[in-house]
């Protein structure tokens, strides 16, 4: 029987070699070593009768043939997860999910998706990295990430993409500050205090950066920074006004730690996705994204 000529381990192998460009990297993925990796490969050149992958100075090239096997090779797992599927095991699942998030799902809905993601696969082990969404952009394009959660606007395509809605910005400062101010105060008026912002890199920089040379506002009043957790911290402290997610912020403002600034201008919201290559990846990272919908929509209509 077919059984007996390879094995979906064999399949697997393939696979993340052709996928992450290396064996030692696909050994790392796998959890097991180079040695046995090479292995898998030859069994697997030797039973098909084909050359599939060319070593040269470390790096790994298909043949013709095995971007061909490749394709079925595919076809095969996610074959093999459907049973898993039809059968209701999902523990049988045992998969790395490497997940990147953002710093804003980081600090909002993440611990309740990865509760989801652990009741829909309870062996699944998931390998996170929380970063700026550009650089998950690159790591999802490298292949080095199975899901990225991110925020538009993309560098890169992905072929999958589940879209998690919008979130949108609000002006917030600490209590003391915002007795300081107008009772309606514009963006000109917030220019007197510093303006903590998001990166310089990012949209809503861009939006405000824009803004501020339309209305002849000192940019020297702008403090971006990478990390959204210290930019609140400092607005806690009394340092600034800021510029921020409202889901960041809504903790803080129902606390009444921070107040909400009513201000007449606003950068256009952070548009997100659970984004992914489909052409690649398993059925299981299909679903994943799925769940991030959902546990993103439930954050969205507890904090509204």
């Amino acid at each position: 029987m077919i059984g007996n000529v390879f094995t979906l381990k064999q399949l697997e192998a393939l696979i993340w070699v052709a996928d992450l460009g290396s064996f030692r990297k696909a050994a790392q993925h796998l959890n097991t070593t180079q040695p046995n990796i090479s292995a898998r490969i030859a069994s697997l050149e030797s039973t098909l009768g084909s050359v599939l992958m060319i070593r040269d100075a470390g790096s790994v090239k298909l043949t013709d043939k095995g971007r061909e096997i490749l394709q079925a090779a595919r076809s095969v797992l996610r074959q093999a997860e459907e049973l898993v599927d039809v059968a209701a095991r999902p523990e049988l699942i045992q998969n790395r999910l490497r997940l990147g998030v953002t710093e804003l799902v980081a600090c909002t809905w993440l611990h309740d998706y990865l509760r989801r993601l652990k009741t829909a696969y309870p062996e699944m082990s998931i390998e996170l990295n929380v970063d700026l969404s550009r650089t998950l952009d690159r790591a999802l394009a490298a292949n080095e990430l199975d899901l990225a959660i991110q925020n538009a606007p993309f560098a890169t395509t992905a072929s999958g993409e589940v879209k998690l809605g919008d979130f949108g910005y609000v002006w917030v400062s600490n209590v003391a500050m915002a007795g300081t101010l107008a009772p309606n105060p514009t963006v000109k008026d917030l220019f007197a205090c510093t303006v903590l912002t998001h990166a310089r890199h990012t949209q809503a920089f861009a939006e405000l950066s824009e803004f501020a040379d339309g209305n002849s506002l000192p940019k020297s009043k702008l403090v971006p920074s990478s990390s959204m957790a210290s930019c609140l911290q400092m607005t806690l402290d009394g340092m600034g006004v800021s510029l921020l997610p409202k889901a960041m912020v809504s903790n803080d403002v129902a606390k009444g730690h921070l107040a909400e600034l009513p201000v007449e201008w606003l950068p256009s919201p952070l548009r997100f996705a659970a984004r992914f290559h489909a052409e690649k990846v398993s059925r299981f990272v299909v679903r994943a994204a799925q769940i991030a919908q959902q546990a993103s929509a439930a954050y969205s209509a507890k904090t509204e």
